[in-house]
């Protein structure tokens, strides 16, 4: 009876090595797949930056794209960890502000939150965030409530997601995009209708030509 040889260790094949055409294909659909992800917020981008229709101006200040960091933030009021990747997929209005949130913050809060409620069906694809910049828990009547439109994510800021949000202050908002960048800011006009309309339209915009989000969050 003979008895099989054993190979030695380190010489046996893992599987089998794919050939070059197969590789070249796979990272041919991996980047096909990143660029479907990327192209509907360029389009969005495109028409802020480039394609400026004579009479039209943005309201916002549009701002060099800065990511949020990849750390997490506590939440509070009850909220579990926030992480940069349950902001992507929607655009996300964000207030920084101390605890005690002053009139110009509790402007902020009401301005991103109509202008959240008048997208109507695409309401969705907004999402809310308050970083509270202090140490100090906000007091329960700037909690959120149960309604749908009070939507509010609340997280203790550190510095690492403040430095991302340029010239920031309690009535400024932020908007982040679904690849989680800051990418505007709407500052504090002292008046919310007036701040309201202003970031209803641009927002309008950036989710006509933005297909991310439409029917259901990726």
């Amino acid at each position: 009876m003979s008895s099989g040889t054993l190979a030695s260790p380190g010489t046996e094949p893992l599987g089998p090595v794919p050939p070059p055409a197969r590789r070249r294909r796979a990272r041919r659909t991996l980047l096909l797949l990143a660029l479907v992800c990327v192209l509907p917020v360029l389009a969005s981008y495109f028409m802020f930056y480039v394609w400026q229709p004579q009479g039209r101006v943005n309201n916002g200040e549009l701002l060099s794209l800065t990511p949020l960091p990849q750390s997490g933030l506590s939440g509070l009021g009850g909220q579990p960890v926030l992480t940069r990747g349950e902001l992507e997929g929607r655009w996300t209005l964000v207030v920084a502000a101390p605890a005690a949130c002053d009139a110009a913050c509790a402007r902020a809060l009401y301005v991103s939150r109509q202008a959240r409620i008048a997208q109507a069906k695409e309401m969705e694809r907004v999402g809310r965030l308050w970083l509270v910049s202090d140490g100090v828990e906000p007091p329960a009547d700037r909690l959120p409530g149960a309604s749908v439109a009070d939507e509010l994510r609340i997280a203790r800021a550190d510095a690492a997601w403040l430095a991302t949000l340029p010239q920031w202050a309690p009535g400024t908002i932020h908007l982040v995009d679904p690849l989680g960048n800051v990418m505007m800011r709407f500052d504090d006009s002292g008046d919310t209708t007036v701040g309201a309309r202003a970031l209803t339209k641009d927002l309008q915009r950036l989710l006509k030509y933005s297909a991310l989000g439409r029917g259901g969050r990726p």
